[in-house]
């Protein structure tokens, strides 16, 4: 019987030690690093060489619209006109388009430049407000 309960309490012992193994493996993999740095001319791998996403140009005006606008021109909020509400942009529409883009990239009132979206390019920002006049007259 005591035999039994050796080997039993061994097997224990044994099956205990390797989940603790597991864990700590799990725990090493959760907090390892993920990158490392690298100085110019130093040999650091893959990471010597970074590629960059090929720009298949700018978005169109419902791209923009979609990603940035639409936040407060759908809902209103912060007074923003809501887009297609033709009555809340056909004063802002007769001031012309060149006024509409200038407040859209620099901002106007509550809007901020570009509507926050600081890495558009003006661009995509003029496509934006041309979608945005087209919907609401």
């Amino acid at each position: 019987m005591k035999r039994v309960l050796a080997v039993v309490l061994l097997g224990f012992g044994l099956t205990a030690g390797a989940v603790m193994a597991s864990v700590e493996d799990e725990i090493r993999a959760r907090i390892e690093p993920v990158g490392e740095v690298c100085l110019e001319g130093e040999e650091c791998g893959a990471a010597a060489a970074p590629t960059q996403a090929a720009s298949s140009g700018p978005r169109s005006g419902s791209e923009v619209y979609d990603a940035v606008c639409m936040a407060c021109h759908t809902t209103g909020a912060a007074g923003a006109p809501k887009i297609g509400d033709t009555a809340a942009w056909a004063p802002r529409i007769d001031q012309g388009m060149e006024t509409l883009i200038n407040h859209a990239i620099n901002g106007f009132n509550a809007m901020p430049a570009k509507g926050g979206c600081a890495s558009c390019p003006d661009e995509e920002i003029k496509n934006a407000v041309e979608h945005i006049v087209e919907a609401s007259q």
